[in-house]
């Protein structure tokens, strides 16, 4: 038996030594350890021996399976070894070769003009506030000088969300609160700005962010991007306004032959109010920014209401100021030359790969705001 036992392993090592292949070494090990294997036939003989012989055998065909299986793993270390070899030998790499360009993000229009705006009205003495995009009623429109009653309030214009609770006191009772609305303007900005200041301090901010209102075509979308500027301090007058509004376009557009048109207009919060529009001049057929051959409208504007002055803890017999309002979309739309809104939220990277901007491209008025 023991005779045998040699004979057998020494035929498999050989077997195994003489695999050239990861193939035909797997065809070895299932000859000697497969279900029908040589080996797997010895160790079902042992259950038929008495155990005396079972002593002697077993460690000896115990021996030949671990033999055999050290042999089969050392020689695939060596084959999977040599064929790793082979491959590096085969495939080279040319690296004079120019690697493709990886794939770089882009910054969309919207915030390249937001940066825009907040570094020009920086260097006038602007600072830019922020404020929640769910806001109360009060807040958007009452202290903006907007009763129950006006048509801003309608809810065909404005999302309002309906906020249940419940009765500390009487847990089992709902109580309905006043709905609460997705901003419909930057503007209740103003009136925390005038808050936060406390009645006694002149303010210089501007306030861009999202805002929503239920409309939905080529140049409207429910949701889109404003900024409001807002001046309190004493002695304001319609003329610190307009100043600001020229300087704040001719950076804006970088041209000097900006020529602005203030309209009489309406608008609840401001008394006077004037809509601003901007001359343009037709270049290839299409509407440049610059000269007068005609106006569009690009912002509206006014003198602070009284009413809003007092909802903002300033008394309108000593503080004056003025507010003005724009579309950062429209802006962009105007300086960059895109013709339909809805592409700025429609996600296509096709798009933002031709309108978008490099992260490298940061505002500077002494570079040029514009990339």
């Amino acid at each position: 038996m023991a005779t045998d036992l040699e004979t057998l392993t020494s035929d498999l090592l050989g077997a195994v030594d003489a695999a050239a292949t990861l193939d035909a070494l797997d065809a070895v090990r299932v000859t000697a350890l497969g279900k029908q294997g040589s080996i797997t036939a010895l160790l079902k003989t042992l259950g038929g021996m008495s155990p005396e012989e079972r002593q002697v055998q077993g460690p000896l065909i115990q021996g030949v399976r671990e033999s055999v299986t050290t042999a089969i793993a050392a020689k695939k270390d060596a084959l999977d070894r040599a064929e790793l070899d082979a491959k590096l030998a085969r495939e080279t790499l040319d690296m004079s070769l120019p690697a493709a360009a990886a794939p770089v993000g882009s910054i969309h229009p919207v915030s390249q003009v937001m940066d825009e705006l907040a570094e020009i009205f920086a260097d006038l003495g602007f600072a830019v506030a922020t404020g929640p995009e769910i806001e109360t009623q009060w807040y958007n429109f009452t202290a903006l000088n907007m009763p129950a009653t006006h048509p801003a309030r309608a809810m065909h214009d404005t999302f309002y969300l309906q906020t249940p609770t419940h009765d500390t006191r009487h847990p089992h009772l709902r109580v309905v609160e006043e709905a609460r609305v997705l901003r419909t303007h930057t503007s209740p900005v103003q009136i925390r700005a005038m808050q936060a200041a406390g009645g006694d301090k002149p303010i210089r901010i501007i306030a861009p962010g999202r805002t929503y209102r239920s409309d939905s075509d080529a140049t409207h979308t429910p949701m889109f991007h404003q900024v409001e500027g807002l001046v309190i301090d004493k002695g304001i007058t319609l003329g610190h306004l307009k100043w600001t509004l020229e300087t704040f376009l001719k950076a804006f557009f970088e041209r000097d032959d900006i020529v602005l048109r203030l309209r009489p207009s309406y608008f609840p919060f401001t008394e006077p109010s004037a809509e601003v529009d901007v001359g343009f001049s037709i270049v290839n057929g299409k509407r440049v920014i610059g000269g007068s051959e005609g106006w569009m409208e690009v912002l509206g504007s006014g003198m602070v209401h009284r009413v809003v002055l007092e909802s903002g803890g300033y008394d309108p017999n000593e503080w004056q100021g003025f507010a003005f309002g724009c579309g950062i979309d429209r802006l962009a739309m105007l300086k960059y030359g895109m013709d339909d809104l809805r592409a700025f939220f429609d996600g296509d990277a096709r798009w933002l790969k031709h309108y978008g901007f490099s992260a490298l491209d940061v505002p500077t008025l002494s570079g040029g705001v514009g990339a």
